[in-house]
């Protein structure tokens, strides 16, 4: 009858609208866990790489630790630079300290050991230079001369044991200074406003005039310094001469600036 057949229909739509109930469920059920497990993955992934970013740490701070040891080793241990570092790491080993250094390879040890090395010479270098500028010497001081003024400072053997290596730095330092000395003489004739492009022309005309300028100088101790070497001195001074009397007159103040022209 039709009322039998709505009430089945009736029935269907039931069934039908719980089939879509749980199926909507499930599927929130679905996204629900879903999202906790992409959660939990993420959790897991910020704790892994916490994890070995702190285990990172752990172990640069061993390094950084073991460094500080060897340093200290190396400071108490190794006063000279003369010593090679297979004679180096010989007297290390019997220091307990060295178990503590176990966290750095031989290739890092070594490093340490000539950045030590090279820190030592510096300082060493430093010393022996400063002793040298204490000491009264000349640009032509022979080493002969200058080391029996400086042997009975204790910086003169503290610096090397090897009088070769002693008298290379020596000559390494006079020529330094020797070329800074020239160089400050040169700019002591370009402040000198006595010598201008004329002077080359007077010179030749009255060789007494070159003896005024040098008289000039004598004023200043950039000339002084060069006393030991007159020949070189005077030879500096000509080329200077000659120079400005190349370049010829200096040009007008406003010259180098362009001309400026009015525009209506």
């Amino acid at each position: 009858t039709r009322r039998e057949d709505w009430f089945k229909d009736y029935i269907k739509n039931l069934e039908d609208d719980s089939e879509d109930d749980d199926r909507r469920d499930r599927e929130k059920q679905e996204r629900i866990e879903a999202s906790i497990k992409k959660r939990e993955e993420e959790v897991q992934r910020t704790l892994s790489t916490s994890l070995r970013e702190r285990d990172k740490e752990r172990e640069q701070h061993k390094k950084d630790e073991a460094i500080q040891h060897f340093n200290a080793l190396l400071a108490d241990l190794v006063r000279t630079t003369e010593m090679s570092w297979r004679e180096t790491r010989k007297q290390l080993r019997k220091d307990h300290r060295w178990e503590l250094t176990d966290t750095l390879d031989k290739e890092e040890k070594e490093k340490l050991f000539e950045f030590h090395i090279e820190g030592l010479t510096k300082r060493n270098k430093d010393m022996f230079h400063k002793l040298l500028d204490e000491t009264e010497i000349s640009l032509t001081s022979t080493w002969k001369e200058v080391k029996k003024m400086i042997r009975e400072d204790p910086r003169f053997s503290k610096f090397s044991s090897s009088d070769r290596k002693r008298e290379k730095v020596y000559s390494e330092y006079m020529s330094e200074k020797f070329v800074n000395a020239k160089t400050e003489f040169r700019e002591l004739l370009k402040e000198t406003k006595a010598i201008t492009f004329k002077t080359k022309q007077m010179v030749d005309d009255n060789g007494g005039h070159l003896d005024e300028i040098q008289k000039i100088l004598e004023n200043d101790k950039r000339y002084l310094t060069l006393d030991c070497v007159p020949d070189d001195r005077r030879k500096i001074l000509l080329m200077h001469i000659e120079e400005l009397e190349r370049k010829g007159p200096p040009p007008p103040p406003t010259a180098s600036e362009p001309s400026r022209r009015t525009t209506k």
